[in-house]
């Protein structure tokens, strides 16, 4: 079994590079060239963790080593180099989201456990970490942020970390506990789409 802290890097550098190419391609849709793709890849890719340290009072993680940059510019070369067979994929942009969701959702539920803060702590850190950059990428885009749309994005995180957290506290292996913890948010996500699954709308007052 990996340690927690091996754990948690090759998750984060996933997970960086899972969202760092939903926001290269989603780039891409709106014709942006080469630098607005990066700028939005990065935008995604760092900023939930961003919101997350800077409020858990510790320096950004993507500070610490240049392998989060390194990793969205080799996101930005493997969008253009297989451009021409991501464009084939419709929903290809839904995945790499959903899986850099539930990565970063998983990183940001054990770095503030380890922190020593409280489960619902880290449950709303690990929705942040997993759902923000999204927010920040989304609104570069001049697009309605997801969680704000229909789709169950943000719950999907909740609930995957409260289940990460609930396995953790019963005394499972962390590797295993992040494994479950991310089909589960995966598995939400995909039925939520696939199913047009959603919250109840506010009604007009």
């Amino acid at each position: 079994m990996l340690g927690v802290d091996h754990l948690l890097v090759i998750i984060e550098f996933l997970g960086t590079f899972a969202f760092a190419i939903s926001g290269i391609r989603q780039a891409a849709g709106k014709n942006f060239d080469w630098f607005g793709g990066f700028i939005c890849g990065i935008a995604v890719a760092i900023g939930g963790g961003t919101i997350r340290d800077v409020l858990l009072g510790v320096r950004p993680f993507w500070m610490t080593a240049p392998i989060y940059i390194i990793c969205t510019f080799i996101a930005q070369l493997f969008v253009v180099v297989f451009s021409r067979y991501i464009k084939k994929l419709d929903n290809a942009w839904f995945v790499f989201d959903t899986l850099g969701l539930a990565l970063f959702t998983i990183a940001g539920m054990q770095k503030t456990l380890d922190m020593g803060h409280s489960f619902w702590v880290a449950i709303i850190m690990g929705t942040i970490t997993g759902s923000a950059g999204g927010v920040i990428r989304d609104v570069l885009l001049n697009s309605v942020p997801v969680i704000f749309q229909k789709e169950i994005y943000a719950m999907a995180s909740i609930v995957g970390g409260f289940l990460y957290w609930l396995m953790i506290y019963l005394g499972v292996n962390v590797t295993v506990s992040a494994t479950v913890s991310f089909f589960v948010i995966v598995a939400i996500r995909f039925f939520a789409v696939k199913y047009h699954l959603s919250l109840p709308k506010l009604k007009q007052l």
